[in-house]
């Protein structure tokens, strides 16, 4: 079974009362509706009456997120070209993760298609609720945007918010030049971005050699750790697979649990054991509810995990790659983030801009 968009918390926040969606789903699941009138009665994300207000600086975030609705149309791009430009796949392989990184992506790779990492049916707004999702187009091509280390590290202050949303506006960016881009040369492509998903990132970057699911439900890189955000373009023009990293980050987060302890709403499972998530592979979950009450709560995003966790702090490379063969070599790796920051970087600072 795939997971389905309509269970996450961002598709359930989009409910509204009267509407056929809104019925529809709390009829089948009302357990979940009282905490999540409650969750919409609290303020908007970065709205007045939350922690981190600010009158002026604020509305960034909200100005980053609208401008993203009002591109999600575009994810299909225009009508493909008739007629293919024909090439090696190794060509249109290296043109694309050369394009992406001219756009600012610090991390490609590519995914076959593989029906788990796509939403059974979608959720987030009630133009598509509950259509299935038809995982079609036999090649993922996934991509990685850096978040500021140093804004990712105020969390849960507001540049961290800045942070994140700048990820979302870089991939949807990227994404959409190379959605346009492969449909000039006569293939399909479809670009997946923030508010119009069809697939769950982390998965999908799994899949396509990015890096692994850490303990707080975040794709983990080798370089950048979960600082970046993802974006996907999903297309039928030949591409190489490139296949799983042999970067594996379960024994470290056993071993860590860094962001357990420091997680504000206590969202991140202490267990060792990973969980079944609808039939797929066993991995860690989150308690979704609570991080976005705490969310809504702070007005930020809060993303003090992102900043607590070793490898956003850029661990040595040869420590990495130890680890990779070796993962009991996991010790040393936390020892070096210890000697660095006992618990997590925390920088005070604004940017001059923001002052």
């Amino acid at each position: 079974m795939r997971i389905d968009e309509r269970e996450v918390m961002f598709a359930r926040m989009s409910r509204e009362k009267g509407t056929q969606a809104y019925n529809d789903y709390y009829e089948k699941h009302p357990e979940h509706l009282e905490g999540d009138e409650r969750l919409r009665n609290m303020p908007n994300l970065g709205g007045v009456g939350t922690m981190t207000y600010d009158p002026l600086n604020s509305p960034m975030v909200d100005a980053a997120f609208h401008f993203l609705g009002d591109i999600k149309h575009l994810a299909e791009g225009p009508e493909c070209a008739p007629k293919k430009v024909e090439a090696a796949p190794e060509t249109f392989s290296n043109r694309l993760k050369g394009l992406a990184t001219h756009y600012g992506a610090v991390l490609t790779g590519i995914a076959a298609l593989d029906e788990h990492y796509y939403y059974s049916h979608r959720g987030r707004h009630d133009s598509n609720y509950g259509e299935a999702v038809e995982a079609k187009l036999p090649f993922t091509f996934v991509f990685a945007a850096e978040m500021s280390e140093s804004l990712v590290n105020s969390a849960p202050q507001l540049p961290q918010s800045l942070a994140v949303t700048k990820g979302y506006v870089d991939a949807a960016i990227i994404g959409m030049i190379l959605t346009y881009y492969i449909k000039s040369l006569g293939y399909e492509a479809r670009n997946h971005m923030d508010g119009n998903y069809l697939m769950v990132m982390p998965l999908a970057a799994q899949a396509a050699g990015l890096g692994d699911l850490g303990r707080h439900g975040l794709l983990i890189t080798e370089a950048f750790g979960p600082r970046v955000r993802l974006g996907a373009v999903s297309t039928d023009m030949p591409l190489i697979v490139d296949g799983k990293s042999p970067f594996n980050v379960q024994a470290f987060c056993e071993l860590c649990a860094k962001c357990v302890r420091t997680c504000p709403s206590k969202a991140i499972s202490p267990d060792s054991a990973q969980i079944m998530v609808s039939g797929e592979p066993s991995r860690w979950q989150i308690k979704q509810e609570a991080c976005y009450e705490k969310w809504l709560s702070l007005g930020t995003d809060c993303g003090v995990c992102l900043a607590t966790c070793p490898f956003s702090a850029r661990l040595p490379k040869e420590l990495i790659d130890t680890y990779k063969t070796n993962p009991s070599a996991a010790r040393a790796l936390l020892d070096y983030h210890d000697n660095l920051y006992p618990i997590r970087p925390f920088n005070k600072e604004k940017p001059e801009w923001l002052k």
